[in-house]
């Protein structure tokens, strides 16, 4: 499962526009999420309405603040006006210009709402294949998997044996939705198995 990361102030309107849109026009091994870095106590009103009219209830959904784990669990992220606190995500971040709804009429929110998704379908039509493809986190885990296993046991499997256990080991936790454990959770699961396989003789 791969992650694309909205962003927005108050997360109350144009990232939980993007996210809907996203969540509906995207393949189910892609999911999107949003947040705010100082969440509204609600969706603005004018953009449940108009979200209505194109068969999204957004009512009762509650913005959510912009977490550590969320900018972890990211395979790609998009900021929508986020001022001095956009997310700070290994992979990948753009930045769209789309004008804030609150406070705006219920025309001009029908316009933002129509912007936003006109560049949600520009994102699934164009970015899937990369977003499914990135390796960057795979990378960054290995190269903090790797020394302490290479203490342990060069002598035995060398280089080669265990950077594809821990590759392997990885395979695991591409799904999962809080990555904050993961080098610790592979790091015990990759010694363990080191120590099953049989040595690599040299010579």
């Amino acid at each position: 499962m791969k992650h694309v990361l909205f962003v927005c102030t108050h997360n109350a309107g144009r990232s939980q526009v993007a996210e809907a849109f996203f969540n509906r026009l995207a393949p189910g091994d892609v999911r999107a999420e949003s947040a705010g870095s100082d969440p509204a106590q609600e969706v603005w009103p004018e953009v449940v309405e108009v979200m209505a009219e194109r068969g999204f209830d957004l009512r009762g959904v509650a913005p959510k603040r912009l977490t550590t784990e969320m900018q972890l669990r990211a395979d790609w992220a998009v900021t929508l006006g986020c001022g001095d606190a956009c997310p700070f995500v290994p992979t990948h971040v753009e930045e769209w210009d789309i004008p804030d709804p609150a406070g705006r009429g219920i025309e001009e929110v029908r316009h933002i709402r129509d912007l936003v998704e006109s560049r949600v379908r520009a994102l699934v039509s164009t970015q899937l294949e990369t977003i499914r493809g990135d390796r960057t986190y795979r990378e960054l885990w290995l190269r903090q998997l790797i020394p302490s296993l290479h203490r342990e046991f060069d002598e035995v499997h060398g280089a080669e044996t265990i950077r594809k256990c821990a590759d392997e080991v990885l395979d695991r936790f591409d799904d999962a939705r809080v990555r904050s454990f993961v080098v610790t959770l592979a790091n015990r699961d990759a010694r363990e198995r080191l120590r099953q396989r049989e040595p690599v003789l040299s010579g």
